[in-house]
């Protein structure tokens, strides 16, 4: 499986382009979790960079994994998990993205940062 790149602005607008090319790409079997986590890391980006962010959004799969990618211009800007309270409206996506993930992390570069994700493939769970 090639890899699927798409550059785009960080907006509530994009969260459901992003999902349906992440769809496409992946197919129906493998991509509800990565949608899922699309949809979380481009939220953070919007709330915590703001709407307009430019960002750079891959996933990548090999046999048993599919990996999620975003990269954004903050390289200051580190992601911290929080624990959300019952009422609270927000502040649940890393610990989505953690418990969905077979591990995450962030890596900073000189220009920015990618938070990443790697899933299981459901296609290769079938197949054992």
């Amino acid at each position: 499986m090639n890899g699927l790149t798409i550059r785009l602005l960080a907006t509530p607008g994009s969260v459901p382009l992003a999902r349906h090319a992440v769809r496409e790409h992946l197919g129906a079997a493998d991509s509800p979790d990565a949608e899922l986590c699309v949809s979380e890391l481009l939220t953070n980006v919007i709330t915590h960079l703001g709407t307009g962010t430019p960002v750079t959004l891959r996933v990548t799969g090999r046999a048993a994994r599919t990996r999620v990618e975003l990269t954004d211009p903050d390289a200051h800007a580190r992601p911290v998990p929080r624990r959300a309270a019952d009422g609270d409206e927000s502040g649940r996506g890393l610990a989505l993205l953690a418990a969905l993930s077979l591990r995450w992390g962030v890596a900073q570069g000189p220009r920015g940062k990618t938070v990443w994700c790697e899933l299981p493939r459901a296609s290769s769970q079938s197949q054992r």
